[in-house]
């Protein structure tokens, strides 16, 4: 008993060190990155100040960071200053408001980065338990490896092995031991999901960081020509008020729906399960389409005989939402949008939403739900490209399966069916 207890202690402990790693491999990322656009930022403003000025880039112009001789307060008077070859000021630019700006911005999407690390940890957590779990119980049960026999040297040989691991880079584990191939095996099967799981974080926080730097960007870019001569013109004055609203509501918009899959993933997202008619709520949405867009014609046909469902109402008709927004977004003005319940050939009940927009390829269908996808069609309409990924991740929840049925150019129908 003392043996498997010990066993499980050094299980638990190989998994704190990987997901430890992990989080320290994602943290040196995330400021790496953040290091990157912070200085991205302030080159590119200062590369469009100096062009706005002179009315081009020149070369050979002599550009440096200067102190005042005697300054107290060294970041405070920190200048950007340009000179031409006879060392002539031409342009001198204090850097303290600017680098303010700068350090709050990337600050909040550090904060954003680490608040997706808090609520991912839970459910990475959970999961690298529950990979090793076959293999504690393999190392636990002594009767299913009464054909083996594990010395103490052979338990330190997988434990040393594992320690000289970096579950980063692409190595496998090979302890060169005949009885210990199916524990080999295991893990290194192990390591590779754990791998492809982090590229797929990685790539979907890359993808969010780069959906915020476009709205911090325009709004920075407003903010600065206000604070030159912008907020002197009354036409510039508005235009920029106006732009920094639009951004930042889709600022808003995104981090909210990247907050409802950081919570959906770490399972603290919980249905709350009760009766719902699928033909209320078609109507519902029916009657808000009509009143919020009047640019489309929507029709619904209710099924008759469509039953209720055991659904969280407020998740469901966010899920169908999605879609209705989706064809308004994608379908020209004045065109049809068909919104229908019924039930399937097995007496499943279905919601359906369908329209003649652009439409689909074979292969954006295939990749409709990824995170951040969007096809080359849609990529000039505005959008996230996570609102399908929601509307999958909550019928899911609800056990249910979409039907996608689209053709480019004549539109699309896609439709949810619940148990």
């Amino acid at each position: 008993m003392q043996k498997n207890n010990t066993q499980t202690k050094r299980m638990t402990s190989i998994a704190r060190k990987l997901h430890r790693s992990l989080i320290r491999k994602k943290i040196s990322m995330y400021t790496g990155f953040d290091f990157l656009l912070f200085m991205l930022l302030l080159v590119g403003w200062l590369a469009s100040l100096e062009y706005h000025t002179f009315g081009k880039f020149i070369l050979s112009y002599n550009r440096y960071f200067h102190i005042p001789s005697g300054s107290t307060h060294w970041f405070r008077d920190l200048v950007y200053i340009v000179s031409d070859q006879k060392e002539k000021i031409l342009l001198k630019v204090p850097l303290a408001d600017l680098i303010i700006v700068l350090c709050i911005t990337t600050g909040i999407l550090f904060l954003l980065q680490l608040l997706f690390i808090c609520f991912s940890y839970a459910k990475e957590s959970k999961k690298i338990r529950r990979i090793l779990a076959p293999i504690n119980e393999i190392a636990l049960k002594a009767d299913e490896l009464s054909r083996m026999t594990l010395s103490g040297d052979k338990y330190q040989q997988i434990e040393d092995a594992i320690s000289h691991l970096h579950p980063e880079e692409a190595e496998l584990l090979s302890f060169g031991d005949s009885d210990l191939q199916g524990i080999e095996a295991a893990m290194n099967n192990l390591l590779l999901r754990m791998r492809d799981s982090q590229r797929q974080q990685a790539r979907f926080v890359n993808d969010a960081s780069h959906e915020l730097r476009t709205p911090i960007a325009v709004i920075q870019g407003y903010a600065n020509m206000l604070s030159r001569w912008g907020k002197d013109d009354e036409k510039v004055l508005d235009e920029s008020i106006t732009a920094i609203q639009n951004e930042s509501d889709h600022m808003k918009h995104l981090v909210d729906q990247l907050l409802f899959l950081a919570r959906g993933d770490s399972g603290k997202t919980q249905l709350s399960l009760e009766l719902v008619s699928l033909n209320d709520l078609m109507n519902e949405i029916y009657e808000e389409s009509l009143m919020i867009d009047e640019n489309h014609l929507y029709r619904f046909r209710p099924g008759d005989s469509v039953r209720q469902v055991q659904a969280d109402p407020a998740l469901l008709k966010q899920a169908a939402r999605i879609l209705v927004d989706n064809s308004a977004k994608y379908t020209p003005e004045g065109a049809e949008i068909l919104l229908r319940t019924g039930q399937t050939d097995d007496g499943k009940s279905y919601l359906e939403v369908q329209d003649s927009g652009i439409g689909m390829s074979p292969k954006d269908v295939s990749h409709m739900f990824e995170r951040f996808y969007r096809s080359d069609e849609a990529r000039s309409y505005q959008g996230t490209g996570l609102g399908l990924s929601i509307a999958k991740w909550i019928i899911d929840r609800h056990n249910g399966r979409f039907e996608i049925l689209s053709r480019t150019e004549l539109g699309t129908r896609i439709r949810i069916i619940l148990p």
